[in-house]
């Protein structure tokens, strides 16, 4: 299993991604492997390449509460078009999922895990909000390992 946290640290709730690998680092769950993506999604096909199974981590816009988490089978379901991922650059986790869609080049199993964030301003640390979601994805990430 390939874990992937995308997300920029120093970008407010937009380090969801990388929060989630940290903690999920501590307790080193067995047979994954964690990747974090600042925020470049292009590279998200070279990473999920070979990999059977990949988890994804991203903070998202849809106008819910902050700290609401989403779930999404991205092979069995389309995104909800009112989601929308926050991303440091032009090429986003939508447009990889798209492209790599489009080229048959994605995992056999892909889960993602949206987070609703609150602020997305320059600056470290996560809103109150997201901090609390980053421990529900871990033991939903857990479970889902299981």
């Amino acid at each position: 299993m390939l874990i992937i946290g995308v997300g920029n640290s120093y970008r407010g709730d937009d380090g969801v991604g990388p929060a989630v690998l940290a903690l999920l680092r501590e307790e080193r769950p067995s047979g994954t492997r964690l990747l974090e993506c600042d925020g470049d999604c292009s590279a998200l096909l070279d990473a999920w390449h070979g990999a059977d199974a990949v988890m994804l981590i991203d903070a998202v816009s849809s106008g819910a509460p902050p700290g609401t988490v989403y779930r999404f089978d991205a092979l069995a379901q389309a995104l909800p078009r009112e989601v929308s991922f926050q991303s440091t650059h032009a090429f986003g986790v939508a447009e990889a999922l798209a492209l790599g869609r489009a080229l048959g080049q994605l995992p056999a199993n892909l889960i993602i895990y949206a987070v609703e964030g609150k602020a997305f301003t320059t600056g470290m640390g996560l809103s109150p909000e997201v901090e609390l979601a980053v421990y529900e994805i871990v033991q939903q990430v857990k479970r889902d390992l299981m």
